[in-house]
């Protein structure tokens, strides 16, 4: 029997009675931390149901045939080949000339006329035309006349030139402008007509043409010996969901080393996309927890590296429910970040770094995984503490693997940073047209992503490479990825 103290009111009860009673209020209180947790997830709940919905713009049409098919340049009159006329080019457009005289010596020769052409050509803001004068030389004794080849044209028997081509795809992508609001905003500012489906006939040649440098690029990205992955959701239409669309992914890696960023199409979020892209890839490969990548823990020559950024997160959404635990992991990965920080302004070289982290980092590191082990019996599994230690614990091991290169990240943020185009194109295009235009949005995300890397102009970029690429042999295209790009004079 158990009894009261002697000066209180005399209270006896048997001891199953007393455990029941303590086990009444165990119970009790572990009601009060689900209770506190599914506060929080109704939360959650109320914030994505109720929360502010993103704008919806009207969508990118599928790609349709061009409506119009050019004629060769070097023709005076516009007349495609399918039997409608092209429009002219508006005579109020400003023109500037270009005179090609021949490579051959027409001193002494008699000029008989000059063969005029016109195509499109962009200035940044401003709409021109670009018109190229070649004169026609009679040599008399032979009868034979000379004149100057017309220049390479990026699309053959197109009147566009690389810098409007370069201009379409850098609005649509790196702008967010879809091709018919650009259709729009010509006409409207420059007065010019050129329809949607014309403009989507150039995109599409332009995709054609750097094709064979988009797998330049994938190569050089496979060879990388450090590389971060991450993927990304994107809708696309399809006849095989009439009415609805099809979700899927771009798969994404990014090469630090190499300051090149591809981004990889795929149907499905399955373990597929990373396996093919990386049968061959050794080095070490930096992810976040999803399963997909697992398959690489134990493949030969290949060390997985989680993100801190990933695992401080589910801290964060932590707070609310259990301030005390959670402030405290912050401020603990907080430290971690500030070590890498004072590597960074110091301008460490990776061995200083590795030196620094060794010494700071795998201390830290070592007593915060002590306390969460500690710690991790005392909550709700389900809790958001409670996935947080069991979120951390179970990548140990990848999260913790940073310090021992100083050439390796504390996290993937910087292919995140990658992403985010993809992100807000979605909210003004809603979905990509089909799956080859998801294969497209891919090459086109992964050149501008890497001229974001190297800090050059995208439209720049583009247009310097399209002005050339026709005539450049394969075995050099590695010399115009962003990577190795100069800015022309």
């Amino acid at each position: 029997m158990i009894s009261t103290p002697e000066n209180s009111p005399l209270i006896t009860i048997s001891r199953a009675e007393y455990e029941r009673l303590l086990q009444t209020e165990k119970d009790l209180e572990k009601a009060k931390l689900e209770q506190s947790y599914l506060m929080q997830e109704i939360a959650n709940l109320k914030r994505m149901l109720f929360g502010k919905k993103s704008e919806r713009f009207a969508k990118d049409p599928t790609p349709k045939p061009q409506e119009e098919r050019s004629k060769p340049n070097t023709a005076t009159k516009d007349t495609a080949s399918s039997g409608h006329r092209r429009e002219p080019i508006p005579a109020n457009l400003p023109r500037e000339e270009v005179i090609i005289e021949p490579e051959e010596n027409t001193e002494g020769l008699t000029r008989i006329g000059m063969a005029e052409s016109e195509y499109y050509a962009y200035i940044p803001g401003k709409l021109v035309v670009i018109r190229v004068i070649r004169p026609k030389y009679l040599n008399k004794e032979t009868g034979e006349i000379i004149i100057a080849p017309m220049p390479v044209m990026p699309i053959p028997y197109s009147n566009a030139g690389a810098s409007i081509l370069a201009h379409i795809a850098v609005s649509k992508f790196v702008d967010h402008q879809p091709l018919y609001r650009q259709s729009q905003i010509l006409k409207r500012n420059q007065g010019v007509h050129l329809a949607e489906s014309t403009l989507n006939g150039w995109f599409s040649g332009t995709c054609n043409l750097l094709d064979p440098l988009y797998d330049t690029l994938k190569t050089e990205v496979q060879a990388s010996p450090y590389l971060q992955a991450d993927e990304t959701p994107i809708p696309v239409l399809t006849k095989d969901k009439p009415g609805s669309t099809h979700k899927g992914y771009q798969w994404v890696y990014h090469s630090y080393p190499k300051k090149l960023v591809c981004f990889d199409y795929h149907k499905s979020r399955s373990r597929e996309g990373p396996s093919a892209f990386l049968k061959d890839f050794s080095g070490t490969l930096q992810t976040d927890a999803y399963q997909a990548y697992d398959l690489f823990e134990d493949k030969e020559n290949v060390e997985l590296l989680a993100c801190w950024a990933h695992a401080r997160r589910y801290f964060e959404k932590a707070l609310d429910s259990d301030k005390t635990r959670a402030a405290y992991a912050l401020s603990e990965i907080r430290k971690l970040y500030a070590i890498e920080g004072l590597g960074r302004d110091q301008q460490m070289t990776p061995d200083q770094i590795q030196l620094l982290r060794v010494n700071q980092a795998v201390p830290i590191l070592s007593s915060l995984k002590a306390w969460i082990e500690q710690q991790q019996p005392d909550v709700l599994p389900k809790s958001p503490i409670g996935k947080a230690f069991a979120y951390s614990l179970s990548l140990w091991d990848r999260l913790e693997r940073y310090t021992k290169n100083g050439h390796w990240l504390i996290d993937n943020n910087l292919i995140e940073n990658t992403i985010r185009p993809v992100t807000l194109g979605r909210k003004n295009y809603l979905f990509a047209g089909s799956h080859a235009g998801a294969a497209r949005a891919a090459m086109m995300y992964s050149f501008f992503g890497s001229c974001k890397l190297n800090g050059i102009n995208p439209w720049e970029w583009l247009s310097y490479v399209l002005s050339v690429i026709p005539n450049y042999k394969v075995s050099q295209l590695k010399d115009l990825l962003p990577s190795n790009y100069k800015k022309q004079s």
